[in-house]
């Protein structure tokens, strides 16, 4: 049975605030969760139903269990239909990226992304097209939404993802700087090479000018009917497909 203080803990990791001050998030479902599981996440509990507490019987004795009621699972989830198991999951410490983790590899970056569920497909596509390095303006929504975290189905368990300053990380970063601009070349003719940081912009606004002036490479999908614009999310998972083009070519 759940107590008065793991239920107003676990609801309130609803908020950033909170989520910050306990270094916990959460995470809705069984698959997702053992996506967690078989990562360098540390999860502290599973709060799960008895109806699956038979499949987590080969999980690792060093995580914590607890047996809950579906009604109990229905106050502390986010979701109008609950899943059968809700982990709490601590939110990595560290640093950020180092010169080395961005070397030979193509990274996301992320200027102002505000809807969770684009932010929640973004990381779902990068991981399946096999990029695992994000980088975020300040302003960027959490990571550890649990909007977000629900969209990405398991896929933030695999994923790097920092916030910093972008105008700073971008000026001192030694990689060259591609952005996705409605003026600049197609992306059908632009060869990426072995490394780059990928520049995505606001719903709305786009990249912003101060971040776009230190965008060495301009790049634009070509539009061919009438849409004004595309969504974000969208956007960013043709720049992953062709990214991902070079290594089968």
């Amino acid at each position: 049975m759940l107590s008065k203080s793991q239920i107003s803990l676990l609801t309130s990791l609803q908020h950033k605030k909170f989520r910050q001050q306990s270094g916990l998030f959460l995470v809705e479902g069984y698959k997702s969760i053992i996506e967690f599981v078989n990562s360098p996440y540390r999860i502290q509990t599973i709060y799960h139903t008895p109806g699956i507490a038979s499949k987590l019987l080969n999980l690792s004795r060093k995580i914590n269990f607890q047996e809950i009621s579906t009604a109990e699972l229905q106050k502390i989830s986010t979701l109008k239909n609950p899943a059968d198991a809700i982990a709490a999951v601590y939110i990595p410490q560290w640093a950020g990226f180092s010169d080395a983790d961005l070397k030979n590899k193509h990274s996301l970056v992320l200027d102002g992304v505000q809807d969770p569920g684009n932010m929640g497909t973004i990381i779902r596509t990068a991981d399946w097209f096999g990029i695992t390095n994000i980088i975020c303006s300040e302003d960027t929504v959490d990571a550890y939404n649990p909007k977000v975290v629900q969209a990405t189905m398991g896929s933030l368990a695999r994923m790097n993802i920092s916030y910093t300053d972008l105008k700073e990380f971008l000026r001192s970063a030694d990689l060259p700087v591609y952005g996705a601009l409605l003026n600049g070349e197609s992306i059908y003719d632009v060869d990426f090479g072995k490394e780059a940081l990928i520049v995505m912009g606001n719903e709305g606004n786009g990249i912003r000018p101060d971040i776009q002036q230190l965008i060495q490479h301009p790049v634009t999908i070509p539009r061919v009917g009438g849409a004004e614009s595309l969504n974000v999310a969208i956007a960013t998972a043709i720049f992953c497909a062709k990214l991902a083009a070079k290594s089968f070519q």
